[in-house]
C-alpha cells in the first residue's frame, strides 16, 4: 500500500484546514502530483493500481494526475478524510500553538479530544478499519492511498506496532509516500514498513528497488 500525502496548499505550515472545503493546491501542489504521477507509473508494479481517495478536494487534485499516469481510476474512500479537528479547525498554527491544549495534544495523543471534534483514538480506528478493508479485498495487489498527514501517520505508526502517544514523531511531508506491505498469515500478520516520506526521486517509489 502505497500512502501518499496531498501536495502543497496555500495554507500548508499556516493554518489546520482540516475538513474545510474549497481548499485547493497550491502551484506546487499541483506540480508535485505531476511529479508523482510521472514517478509511480515508472513502477511497473502499480500499473492499473486502483487509487483511493479522501474526499476533500486537495488529496483528489493530488490523486488525479496519478491516476491519468497509470491509467486507472479514482474512488474516493470517506474513512481516508482528514481528522475532525473541530474548533481548532481554520486556525493558524501560530496561534493554536500557544494554547495549553496543544502541548497536551502532542504529549498524550491517546487521551486527546478537538473540541467538538474527533479523538485520535477514533481517527486510529476508522483509518485502520480503513486500511484493511483495502488491504483484504485487493490480496496481492498494488493499492495507492491518498490522504492528509494525520491519517498517514496514524497508518504508519500502528504498522511499526508504537503507542498512539508517539504517532507525532512520525514525519510525512506534503507530496510524500510511505509504503507498507500487508502481510497474509492470518490473525497474527505483521505489516512490514518499507519506506516512510519519500519524494518522487525515490527508487522505490519508481521502482527500480522494490517490486
Amino acid at each position: 500500500m502505497y500512502f501518499i500525502r496531498h501536495g502543497q496548499t496555500p495554507t500548508t505550515g499556516i493554518e489546520l484546514p482540516g475538513r474545510k472545503p474549497g481548499l485547493h493546491l497550491s502551484e506546487l501542489g499541483i506540480k508535485q502530483a505531476a511529479l508523482l504521477g510521472e514517478a509511480l507509473a515508472k513502477n511497473k508494479s502499480l500499473k492499473s493500481a486502483p487509487v483511493f481517495v479522501s474526499p476533500l478536494e486537495r488529496t483528489r487534485e493530488t490523486a488525479a494526475p496519478i491516476a491519468k499516469a497509470l491509467r486507472t481510476r479514482v474512488k474516493v474512500e470517506k474513512g481516508l478524510i482528514e481528522c475532525d479537528f473541530g474548533d481548532y479547525t481554520g486556525r493558524k498554527l501560530a496561534d493554536l500553538a500557544k494554547l495549553d491544549g496543544w502541548r497536551a495534544m502532542h504529549l498524550s495523543a491517546s487521551t486527546w479530544r478537538f473540541p467538538n471534534g474527533e479523538s485520535f483514538l477514533e481517527m486510529q480506528l476508522r483509518v485502520s478499519q480503513t486500511i484493511w478493508k483495502l488491504s483484504e479485498s485487493h490480496l496481492g495487489k498494488s493499492v495507492i492511498v491518498v490522504s492528509h498527514a494525520d491519517p498517514i501517520k496514524m497508518a504508519l505508526n500502528s504498522a511499526l506496532g508504537s503507542s498512539i502517544d508517539f504517532f507525532h514523531r512520525i514525519e510525512v511531508g506534503p507530496a510524500s509516500v510511505s509504503i507498507v506491505r500487508y502481510m497474509q498469515l492470518g490473525p497474527s500478520a505483521v505489516p512490514q514498513v518499507i519506506g516512510v516520506n519519500l519524494d518522487s526521486g525515490s527508487s522505490f517509489v519508481r521502482g527500480s528497488s522494490h517490486g
